[in-house]
Parts: structure tokens; sequence; C-alpha cells
């Protein structure tokens, strides 16, 4: 693969005024597209990873562990501020060794066993190599800021063969998602100088924000503990979900909609598993129909022999 041209031209002064010639301007262009575009390439390969970990969660153990997924490649302006404010020379080989982040995606999970659940699975498998973590939920940093963070390198498969791109990946809950989002914030408007009682008041709202994850997360256990039976009665072999079912106990009976509710449905499922029986006695004992009888004594179609009270309409029409 042709090395392309550097990413900017390296100067005495940033002031320094260069001239370009119009061929030089689309060989830079083309040079970082192509750039970019491996790296856009490698984070496509860890969404996916990312996507199939979730839908098999979901399906498989009936959980979600995560909330929202976000990513994004650095803009050009945004690679060339980087590249300038941290020395890198301005070529593409020591970019690409230099700076790992150019590729990004952050996972929002529920909780902080979560995070570690899902950096567990996705760095174990064969084809993503970890390059560099940093655990800031075991070491916060000093403003009270918490996410895992790690680097990994994952095959992209070109035209021209396999290369190898980094994805900087990152783990928060949705409590810490939170918390950085305001302080990103914060530190915008303030550019970087923040009163000093304002970063106190962010520190202890990191520390309360700890504590919502630990409180929340040990609810969600209690509530998974005591409630993980109840929570597969109803699932039907079709793998439809019958909330109306779900925590009712064998012998009640309760209204299902008209509209959902299907004998055909409810006889597939009886006997398939022992999880659905209690969803297929709810539904067997309620009736589904009009008893015959009912039918029947409802002056449907009045006679003049059976009709007792006042006709429901001229006879002639009936």
């Amino acid at each position: 693969m042709a090395t392309p041209g550097p990413l900017v031209h390296s100067t005495a002064s940033q002031d320094t005024e260069i001239t370009v010639s119009a061929a030089e301007l689309r060989e830079m262009r083309d040079g970082l597209q192509r750039f970019l575009m491996e790296y856009r390439f490698g984070l496509q390969e860890v969404e996916t990873k990312i996507g199939i970990l979730r839908d098999e969660f979901l399906l498989t153990h009936d959980y979600n562990p995560i909330e929202h997924v976000s990513s994004r490649v650095k803009s050009p302006d945004s690679l060339v501020e980087k590249v300038q404010r941290k020395g890198v020379e301005a070529d593409f080989a020591s970019i690409r060794r230099e700076i790992t982040d150019i590729a990004g995606i952050r996972v929002t999970c529920s909780f902080v066993t979560d995070v570690y659940r899902l950096f567990d699975l996705l760095t174990a498998q064969d084809d993503v190599r970890l390059i560099q973590v940093k655990d800031y939920i075991a070491s916060p940093k000093p403003n009270g800021y918490k996410s895992l963070h790690a680097i990994v390198e994952v095959p992209v498969f070109l035209s021209t063969g396999r290369i190898e791109v980094p994805v900087e990946v990152q783990f928060r809950t949705i409590a810490m998602d939170f918390w950085a989002s305001l302080e990103h914030k914060i530190y915008y408007k303030y550019a970087t100088r923040v009163p000093d009682d304002l970063l106190e008041s962010l520190k202890d709202a990191a520390q309360t924000a700890s504590e919502l994850d630990e409180r929340m997360e040990r609810l969600h256990r209690e509530i998974r503990g005591n409630g993980s039976a109840r929570a597969v009665v109803g699932r039907s072999v079709h793998g439809d979900m019958r909330p109306y079912l779900t925590i009712a106990p064998a012998a009640s009976v309760l209204p299902v909609p008209t509209a959902t509710a299907d004998p055909a449905d409810a006889s597939d499922a009886s006997g398939t598993s022992p999880s659905v029986q209690p969803a297929t006695t709810t539904v067997t004992d309620q009736p589904l129909e009009p008893a015959p009888t009912t039918v029947t004594e409802t002056p449907v179609e009045p006679t003049s022999t059976t009709v007792t009270g006042p006709p429901a309409g001229p006879v002639t029409s009936v």
C-alpha cells in the first residue's frame, strides 16, 4: 500500500504561510480519506461485536446489559489539533503509532458488573487484541471521573490485504455517563478554568453517582434473585412475551385482551416446558368466547314466539 503524504506540513510557527498546489491538496485530501476510512471500518467491526453480544444476551438471558452505544471517528480538524497539541510528527505512520483514539465507541451499561462482564466478553474474542486498559472505575480520576477505557486492535480485510486497526472502547454506567456529560459541559463553558467551589461540587456529585450505582445494582440483584422464575413465565414457544400472564398465579383468572389472546397459541405452548405451564393454565381458565347458553338466551334474532318483552325491532325486518 502506498504511504500517503503528511497530514499537515511542519512549520516553525503556526502562523507561517505556506503555498500548496491544487494537486498537492487533492493528494492530501485523498490520503486523509483513506487513512480515516480504515478507522471507520475498524469501528464498524467493534460495533458489530457489541451488537451481537447485546442481541445474544437478550435472547439467551432475557436481559440486556447495554443501555445505548455511541461511536465516532475523529474529524480532520480534531485530529490535526491533537497532532499539534501532542507534538506528534505530521505523517500518517507517526499518527497511527502515537494516537490510538481516532476511532472510539462508548458503551453505556446498566450496572458496574455489566461493564466488566462486557469488557471480558469482548476482549476474550480471539480476533481482538487488548493493547491497553485504564480502569478509572477502580481508580477514579482526581475530579471524580469514572469509566473503563480499553484500546483494542481488530483486523480489517481490505482489497489490499489485512490491516490491524486500534479502537478505543469506553465502558461506563448510566450514572457515570450523566456525570461525565455534565462535567464536559462545565469545562467547555469555563474554558477549562472551572472555579474551585464548582470543582468540589462536581466531585461530590461523582460520589453521589457512585452511591446511586451501588444502590441500583443492589436493588437489581434483589429483583432478579426473587423474581427470576416469574420473569420467564408467559414466554411462548414462539418467543413472544405475554406481560399480562407473567406474574399471575396459575389459579387466577386475568382479563386477556381479545386482540392478542389466541386459543391456538395457548394450546401450542402447553407442555413445551415447565416455565410456561402457569401461563397455559391461566389462558384456558379464562372464557375466551361466550358460552353457548349465553348466546341462545340473548334475543339476537327475535321471533313472535320467543320475544317476551318489547321487540328490538319490527319482526319483518329480521
